[in-house]
């Protein structure tokens, strides 16, 4: 199956990318059909129905305004997200929607759009139905998405007997596996960036790869800063506080960056989680709930690291969408599919993976700092309280975070020899993710979303 670092790296909003940007993709997608299938001026009426996890912490996750807005058009990477607020106020305040923003229809948020919390579709913990219908109440159009983690949306057409249909872009060095990966970089004597680069090439030309990847990056810092400067209480009703910019005050006070690294990256990633868990612009890196790790290892790396160039930030970043493939591929990076072992441990791996290249690792090395990465993420359960992206998910990148630099660091101290492969830890991610009861999958009906509200 061919994957893009760029499907993998893609600027959205908060807080979900399963849960936010997926379903948003999804309503728009189903809001073009009934133009492409001429049967959008017929249409008096829209249900929309949320399956899985999806129904379980909807409401949380901002799932249900994630659905409107894409019924109106509006995609995750480009909406206003000051803006959006205002039009969810004004859907819910007039119960009218104007789908693809021209053709209105009544729309009841409260009557709609229904949360199922313990009804689930066939082929995945996100599932989404969507209806159009006339107005003498006959159906239209029917259609059932996927949200599959990390933003990508499948139909229900596209779902093979157990996974996603493949892509079938023909790329130079095809790989699956970590084995194969670094098989291909020995016979080419590439490195894991360089291999990656010549696959990119399949879809965009290695300049636009570049622009891309820095605009990325762009995105990236741009999210830390926001999120170092806003204090305040995060929406949701936990009244749980900023600490990201009240904490980086303290620590500029304390002078050298260089005695406190590893608290700047702890704080670099918490920004950034923060700054999701409003509902702001953030990049998918492979996930928003983990969105803040890959960002705060890239600034530890740009902030100390002598040499370090924006050439070492592409190739970081095309290392760490090789990493992330194979746990697309091989597994899952949905926090409703496998648990937070494949949003925050998966992000982990990728990041650290990621700085053993930039620092200049062979492919050996980097293949173990990010078996590192994952190994000690195993059977991490995903419990938001409240079903918010808040706790313990903020603290959690910060964590893993530091976690990417010290698996990195300890990776480049070997020659890359290891007892456990990486194809062999995803393996057990995988493995372990379908022996996890499913309320530690994102559905906020055990472990701390349980236990802290009876507390």
């Amino acid at each position: 199956m061919a994957i893009s670092v760029f499907d993998l790296f893609s600027v959205g909003i908060g807080p979900s990318s399963s849960h936010t940007v997926g379903p948003m993709r999804a309503a728009r997608m189903f809001a073009q059909h009934l133009t492409t299938d001429g049967v959008l001026a017929d249409t008096a009426g829209l249900r929309a129905e949320l399956f899985g996890s999806l129904g379980a912490t909807g409401h949380g996750h901002g799932t249900p305004n994630a659905v409107m807005l894409g019924l109106e058009g509006h995609l995750p990477e480009s909406v206003d997200v000051d803006a959006a607020a205002l039009d969810v106020e004004r859907i819910t305040r007039t119960r009218r929607l104007h789908v693809s923003g021209t053709h209105p229809v009544p729309f009841d948020p409260d009557a709609h759009l229904v949360l199922h919390r313990r009804r689930a579709l066939p082929h995945h913990p996100n599932g989404m139905t969507l209806t159009a219908h006339t107005a003498d109440g006959r159906t239209l159009s029917k259609k059932t998405y996927y949200s599959v983690g990390g933003g990508f949306v499948v139909d229900e057409e596209a779902i093979g007997s157990d996974r996603i249909k493949p892509d079938t872009t023909q790329l130079t060095y095809p790989f699956a596996t970590g084995d194969e990966l670094l098989r291909r970089c020995r016979e080419t004597g590439l490195s894991i960036s360089g291999l990656m680069l010549e696959n990119e090439q399949a879809w965009r030309g290695e300049q636009e790869i570049r622009d891309g990847l820095l605009k990325i990056w762009t995105v990236m810092r741009e999210c830390v800063e926001a999120g170092l400067s806003r204090e305040g209480i995060l929406p949701g009703g936990l009244k749980v506080r900023r600490r990201a910019a009240p904490s980086a005050r303290l620590l500029r006070a304390q002078g050298d960056p260089q005695r406190h690294a590893m608290e700047w990256v702890t704080l670099y990633a918490m920004a950034v989680n923060e700054e999701n868990a409003s509902g702001h612009r953030v990049v998918t890196a492979p996930t928003n709930g983990a969105a803040g790790i890959i960002p705060a290892v890239l600034h530890h790396y740009r902030d100390l690291i002598p040499g370090s160039d924006d050439d070492g930030v592409v190739r970081f970043l095309l290392t760490a969408g090789a990493i992330g493939i194979l746990f697309k591929e091989n597994a899952s990076i949905s926090g409703a599919e496998v648990g937070c072992q494949g949003e925050v441990g998966s992000a982990c791996s990728m990041a650290a993976g990621a700085f053993a290249e930039a620092l200049g690792g062979s492919p050996e090395q980097v293949e173990n700092a990010a078996e590192i990465g994952i190994e000690h993420n195993l059977g991490l359960t995903c419990d938001p309280v409240g079903g918010l992206v808040q706790i313990p998910c903020i603290e959690r990148n910060g964590m893993a975070a530091v976690k990417a630099v010290t698996a990195a660091r300890m990776a480049l101290r070997g020659d890359g020899r290891h007892h456990v492969s990486l194809d062999k830890a995803i393996r057990t991610m995988k493995q372990t993710g379908a022996d996890m009861k499913i309320k530690y999958k994102e559905t906020s009906r055990g472990g701390l979303a349980v236990n802290v509200i009876e507390c």
